[in-house]
């Protein structure tokens, strides 16, 4: 039950009814007993800049952000988190009571955890990186491992001058080739929408990467990608697929909407899994 008091927050996007950021709020909302509630909040582009400023006047404490308005997001923000300028994009607002809209990006963070949970002991300098895509979860992908000292970042896209630009701006060990390093690589990341529910297949022979590789896939629906059953039948490969970078993005926005640290466990995984196709 709400009570006057309720703590307010929601996800902006266009569409946004797939989202699963209700159902993953929703969940810890009731394990901590919170007087509060996180919706879903479907907002046309040209209308996203006046409906950020009136859910700050209406008494939201926040917001997270989904596509197509992450880059929008930064016109509106008073404040914007460092590693938020390096991503490119901002997917969490908090709005402070004397009107500062606030910005942060926490996508990289959300992706550096998931790697941590399903591989124990991983370190991102252990080797080079090969990022296959070039998009804004790249860019964040690719930001969150250089800052962890990852030693170079290897971006592999279908339109070679998108990586390239994505290299030139993000600076440092990052390189663009044509097809990927594999045999070199520490760590595979598909960052694109291949292997997707209703996408083409992400066909790609894992043979040259060598024992102990990690492949990860942000793709969460289904669970189990192509990409990521070939790397776990191979035996030899560690293998993360997407649900877990989905569930850690979210916990510092929510830390900061409801005063509550969440945790990211089994039950957690279930509740937000259920209804997504396995396969």
């Amino acid at each position: 039950m709400l009570s006057g008091h309720a703590r307010l927050a929601g996800v902006l996007g266009w569409p946004v009814a797939h989202s699963r950021s209700p159902r993953l709020h929703g969940f810890w909302l009731e394990r901590h007993g919170i007087d509060g509630a996180y919706v879903p909040l479907p907002v046309r582009p040209e209308r996203f800049a006046q409906v950020v400023r009136a859910l700050a006047d209406l008494g939201f404490r926040g917001a997270n952000v989904t596509l197509p308005h992450k880059e929008a997001a930064f016109a509106v923000c008073d404040e914007v988190a460092p590693f938020a300028h390096r991503a490119g994009a901002v997917n969490t607002l908090v709005f402070h009571e004397d009107g500062r809209i606030e910005g942060s990006n926490t996508d990289g963070y959300g992706f550096l955890e998931s790697i941590r949970e399903e591989v124990p002991g991983w370190r991102a300098d252990r080797g080079p990186a090969v990022l296959l895509g070039a998009g804004g979860s790249a860019r964040a992908v690719a930001a969150a491992l250089l800052d962890a000292g990852c030693p170079r970042v290897v971006l592999v896209n279908r339109t070679r001058a998108r990586a390239e630009a994505l290299a030139r701006a993000l600076g440092g060990p990052i390189t663009v080739a044509e097809r990927p390093p594999l045999a070199e690589a520490a760590l595979l990341v598909n960052t694109t929408a291949l292997g997707m529910q209703g996408q083409p297949t992400l066909e790609l022979d894992l043979s040259p990467l060598p024992p102990g590789a990690v492949v990860a896939d942000l793709v969460y629906v289904p669970l189990e990608t192509r990409l990521v059953a070939a790397a776990r039948a191979r035996g030899d490969l560690a293998a993360v697929g997407g649900l877990g970078m989905l569930l850690h993005q979210a916990r510092p926005g929510f830390a900061r909407w409801f005063g509550v640290e969440p945790q990211v466990d089994a039950a957690l995984r279930d509740f937000v899994a259920a209804g997504i196709p396995p396969r």
